[in-house]
């Protein structure tokens, strides 16, 4: 863009002199260095800070489904990459043995309300102790405990989609056995209920990046196009900041200054919903400082915007 303006206003300049409206003096021989100091920085330099740009990435949380109960599958009537609703059905486990658990559990849980209800009427014709009674209410709280548990593990048996979203990469299959071990996860479930769009920002341009500032931002999955939104948050942290719990000393290592995260939300929110996991672009951020900057970077944005038609990186 600054190439553009400078070789603009040299254009102008030609012209200028070639009709003889002003003369070639030594003022404005030297004029092309002034307006490129002028551009250099008085716009093109503040713009990184006042309209910062960054390179954007929508982002969403993936749940690794580990079901709560171990078993063989009996079915899996999901579909990979296709559109559940929260509670949907992802695969459904054999009950057998957990209904079986449920039913002996009844089983008992109704004979000792029988023993209890007859421990009871005893004691209220002075024919029985008070501790036996409380004795069969234990038993009875016992097992109401016991069944509510194994009730549970039943219900488990069907496991269902924890959020609106799909199921990628699916190769779970009917007559496999599954364990309820955190680091055996037997599916990769995609959270489409929210949108993440981060942007990174260069440190030195990060300075007046606030909340509720406009954005817009253009994606390669959708050349040509310009979605508005507004910053929701400035990340307060990135991993090259954090420390961990160890048993050793402070380790040296390479100092960076790698780029802080923005998060964006767009006003679209039927496009954001569409948008797939991965989606990459760019994002320009509108600060309250330097606002003559914003109408340059709106131009930048929108050449960018075009180019995505022909460029893949």
């Amino acid at each position: 863009m600054g190439v553009a303006i400078f070789n603009t206003y040299l254009v102008l300049l030609f012209l200028l002199v070639h009709f003889r409206i002003v003369r070639f003096n030594l003022f404005w021989k030297a004029s092309p260095f002034i307006v490129l100091v002028l551009l250099l920085f008085g716009l093109l330099v503040p713009m990184g800070w006042g309209a910062p740009q960054g390179s954007a990435l929508v982002v969403r949380n993936a749940v690794s489904i580990v079901p709560n109960v171990a078993g063989e599958v009996t079915e899996v009537p999901v579909v990979a990459n296709t559109p559940l609703k929260a509670g949907d059905i992802l695969f459904k486990i054999d009950p057998t043995p957990y209904d079986a658990q449920v039913k002996a559990i009844e089983a008992q849980l109704k004979l000792s309300r029988t023993r209890l209800a007859q421990m009871t009427t005893l004691y209220e014709r002075d024919a029985g102790r008070g501790f036996d009674v409380e004795q069969r209410q234990s038993e009875v709280d016992q097992l109401s405990g016991q069944l509510e548990a194994a009730q549970w593990n039943s219900d488990k048996t069907v496991v269902r989609a924890p959020a609106d979203g799909y199921v990628t990469n699916l190769a779970l299959r009917k007559g496999a056995r599954v364990a309820n071990l955190p680091l055996s996860p037997v599916m990769a479930f995609i959270d489409t209920s929210s949108t993440i769009i981060g942007v990174e920002i260069n440190q030195i341009d990060a300075r007046y990046v606030a909340p509720g500032q406009e954005a817009e931002v253009t994606f390669k999955f959708a050349p040509g196009q310009i979605y508005s939104g507004k910053v929701e948050s400035v990340l307060q942290a990135i991993a090259t900041g954090q420390t961990q719990t160890s048993g050793t000393a402070v380790a040296p290592k390479a100092i960076e200054a790698a780029p802080f995260v923005v998060r964006v939300k767009l006003d679209d929110a039927a496009f954001a919903d569409r948008l797939p996991a991965g989606a990459t672009g760019t994002a320009a951020i509108y600060t309250e400082h330097l606002k003559p900057t914003h109408v340059v970077r709106r131009v930048i944005l929108r050449q960018v915007a075009i180019v995505n038609y022909v460029n893949p990186f």
